[in-house]
This record gives C-alpha cells, structure tokens and sequence, in this order.
C-alpha cells in the first residue's frame, strides 16, 4: 500500500482538462446550434417549443458539468468523497470494483459495487450513483482511475 499525503488522501482522479474543455464545448455547441436553428428557421409550434427546450437543456447540462468537473474525488482509508465533502461511498461498504471491458462503467473510470442502495446522485462527467452501484470516471484521466480502482480493490480484498 502507498502513504497518504497530509490530508489523508491515498489516491485523487480529477477531469482532464482537454477532456474536459472537449465536452463542454461539445453540449454548449449543441445546445447553440438547436435554439439558433429553432430561432431562425422556426418549425410548427410543438416543434419550437421542443427544440428550444432541447437547446437549454443541453446548455444547463453543459454549465452543470463544467461546475462539477471543477472537482476532485479523493480515496482516504474509511471513504471515497469529492473534493466538495460528499462522500460517494465509505470503504466498509464496497462489494467489488468493476474495471472490465464490458462492465457497465462510465468512460475511462470504474464501478463500485456497494452492499446497500445509497440515494442517487450525479456529477456529469465525473461520477454517479445509482441505487448499489457507483460509477467513477467520464471525462476523467484514466491512468488516475485506474490506480484508484487498483486502491479499493487492495483494500477490500484485505478485509
């Protein structure tokens, strides 16, 4: 096992920043492109008020990722949290890390496996959870997630 730094954080993963610009820039452009196409070229009524929610709804997306990929999750002895203090899930928790090729699994990132139902919650491109299951990864570094997985699963398999 590797030393923690002075705060007690064995391991970190945070958004690559051309990842990251990548992606916001990819949902800003979208949701652009829809409201101006509704706007200047615009269709029956049903349709506009679709496309326009289309369009603000990938631009609130694309601000709602670009705030929480400001972040960093942190691994320390007892939790995984993000650098804003909300713990994704604490280790005596943990079932399995699932890192495989065909496991359900955000992008270069991982899955935890947890012994009870946590309530959902999401951090575009960074991290999710869902019902027993964690997902870490997105617009992440993936060598970051890879030694992070390789962490929990070293310490769940000594318990």
């Amino acid at each position: 096992m590797f030393q923690s730094d002075e705060n007690g954080v064995y391991a970190i993963v945070q958004a690559s920043a051309l990842r990251r610009t990548f992606a916001f820039g990819v949902l800003f452009a979208l949701g652009t492109m829809v409201i101006y196409t509704a706007l200047m070229q615009p269709p029956a009524a049903i349709l506009l008020v679709f496309m326009l929610g289309f369009g603000a709804g990938a631009l609130w997306l694309a601000e709602k990722m670009r705030r929480a990929t400001l972040s960093v999750i942190e691994l320390t002895e007892t939790e995984i949290r993000d650098s804003n203090g909300l713990v994704l899930a604490r280790m005596d928790e943990i079932i399995a890390v699932d890192r495989g090729a065909f496991a359900f699994k955000p992008s270069n990132g991982f899955t935890l496996k947890l012994k009870t139902k946590k309530p959902r919650a999401w951090a575009p491109g960074l991290w999710w959870r869902f019902g027993r299951r964690v997902g870490v990864g997105g617009v992440t570094s993936a060598g970051q997630a890879k030694f992070m997985a390789e962490q929990i699963a070293l310490r769940i398999a000594d318990d």
